[in-house]
């Protein structure tokens, strides 16, 4: 009955949460062609692998989370009661290149906010590929209700907090002395961005 109705849909012989599917959508960029469309339990170890990289770099701490969540859930989608998450992935010829995920609180109180988080392999970066896909979970969030979307970045992340900035996003808050990278203490910047 939930497959009927649209909640869950058979892939590889396994049962998966059913989200609108969003438009796949194919860009240019530098000579490549890339795809952005919304990730399938096919690209779980893509998906995990492109975060692992990009986290390797020592200052994107949300994605090293969101990669440990979805590695030990062994599901790309999730939708319940108490946690619903979603990602868009980048690919070049079904390769993984990049992510933009959405966390998306299931308490009433925070219903109208999503925690997103946006991350694209060294190679590809400065192609305009990373404004896709922020453009792309933006887009979807305020097509589906939210208000407020929130991304944890710290402070030796420049380059990311920069990009945030420049497409709209504020710093709206510091945590002194949040993170502990490499035995130094580093303060976390708390980035929003109102939709509506």
């Amino acid at each position: 009955m939930l497959v009927r109705d649209g909640y869950l849909t058979w892939e590889e012989d396994r049962l998966s949460v059913a989200y609108e599917e969003a438009d796949a959508s194919d860009h240019r960029a530098n000579g490549f062609q890339y795809t952005v469309r919304m990730a399938a339990q096919r690209d779980l170890g893509g998906l995990v692998g492109a975060i692992r990289e990009v986290a390797g770099e020592g200052v994107y701490i949300e994605a090293e989370t969101v990669a440990d969540i979805i590695e030990h859930d062994q599901v790309v989608l999730r939708h319940n009661e108490l946690q619903s998450r979603l990602f868009f992935v980048a690919t070049v010829e079904e390769e993984v290149i990049g992510w933009v995920h959405l966390d998306l609180p299931e308490a009433e109180k925070l219903s109208h906010t999503a925690v997103l988080t946006v991350g694209l392999l060294p190679e590809y970066r400065g192609k305009g590929i990373g404004s896709t896909l922020l453009e792309r979970g933006e887009s979807w969030a305020a097509d589906n209700g939210f208000e407020k979307l929130y991304n944890s970045v710290p402070a030796t992340n420049g380059d990311a907090a920069e990009f945030l900035v420049a497409h709209g996003w504020e710093q709206e808050a510091v945590r002194e002395d949040h993170y502990k990278i490499d035995g130094e203490y580093v303060d976390e910047l708390l980035m929003a961005k109102a939709l509506v």
